[in-house]
């Protein structure tokens, strides 16, 4: 089984990033042939500045090699390294019907809160079907709000395979409903977007000052909480196991316990939590000779799969003649 997935490059790595997409990734190290990448293309549609992104895109491998990703036995790479994912993405366009992206709910969204519309943005799902089908993936773990994409993937795989034969295996969505969405600050899903998160790899004053500023309700200290529309219990839980969840929801429900006192509770977990990560990941920055090797070596991989999908594309489409 193939298992593939990105992240973008496009500013501080959060809890949203790590609960949601780079935790899995990396535990399914142990289940299948894992490709992951960073994927700097698609931060281009927020990110114009070509400093910060490239600053980001090493940060961002650092942060998954720090987190436990093994190149040895993953494929690991930075999306710009495989041109023939540009290539893939052309090709796919001719397939890829206006209505299809016209009724994407994520381009929608983003216009809705007031992101300017440009065709990067729109075009974004083909960029992500090239990314998934070059390598012929099996599955592919997502969020809730990218499992449309996946489906639009499916939609555009299956118009060439109609056309030209059994080309590209048809990838499944795999999606945590624990984690798929995780709340963010003001309970909307954590998105740099939005402004709402909880960074990783932080000073502990400002990771202190991030998780004080979690909306909570008015209720007073000694009445009973409701936990599941507290947004502190909900990112709280991801990291307790349920007999440590089933605890502090009882002391939720029980009465006499400030919202003040668990997210400094919150705060000590997740800074021990990542202590040993932000080490490990200071040390791989410092090394910035090796983090190139390494992702090089990944790309070396990445492009050898990508070729043998891009050949079939070539000839069967009339481009190599």
């Amino acid at each position: 089984m193939r298992i593939l997935s990105g992240i973008q490059p496009s500013g501080s790595l959060h809890l949203g990033n790590y609960f949601g997409m780079m935790k899995k990734m990396i535990d399914y190290q142990e289940q299948g042939e894992l490709f992951c990448f960073i994927a700097n293309y698609h931060a281009m549609t927020s990110v114009s500045d070509g400093k910060a992104l490239a600053k980001g895109t090493l940060e961002a491998a650092a942060n998954f090699l720090a987190l436990g990703m093994d190149p040895e036995r993953s494929t690991f790479w930075v999306q710009s390294d495989v041109p023939e994912v540009q290539e893939l993405a052309w090709f796919l366009s001719n397939f890829t019907p206006m209505g299809l992206l016209e009724r994407c709910h994520s381009y929608k969204d983003k216009i809705a809160k007031g992101i300017a519309a440009n065709h990067g943005l729109f075009a974004y799902p083909v960029l992500m079907s090239a990314d998934i089908l070059i390598f012929n993936s099996d599955k592919v773990p997502v969020g809730k709000d990218q499992k449309q994409h996946v489906e639009v993937t499916r939609d555009i795989a299956a118009k060439v395979n109609n056309e030209y034969g059994e080309i590209f295996t048809l990838p499944e969505p795999d999606i945590d409903d624990d984690v798929a969405t995780v709340p963010g600050l003001d309970g909307q899903k954590m998105s740099k977007s939005y402004g709402n998160t909880i960074d990783l790899f932080q000073t502990e004053k400002q990771l202190r000052k991030q998780i004080m500023r979690i909306v909570t309700d008015p209720t007073p200290v000694e009445d009973p909480k409701d936990p599941d529309t507290c947004n502190v219990f909900q990112i709280y839980r991801l990291f307790l196991d349920k007999e440590q969840q089933d605890a502090l929801r009882q002391r939720y429900l029980a009465g006499g316990l400030g919202y003040g006192d668990v997210k400094q509770e919150l705060f000590e977990t997740v800074r021990d939590y990542f202590t040993p990560f932000t080490e490990r990941r200071n040390a791989i920055l410092e090394d910035k000779e090796t983090l190139h090797k390494t992702l090089e070596m990944g790309a070396q991989k990445a492009r050898y799969a990508a070729s043998k999908v891009m050949r079939k594309i070539r000839k069967k489409s009339g481009i190599a003649y």
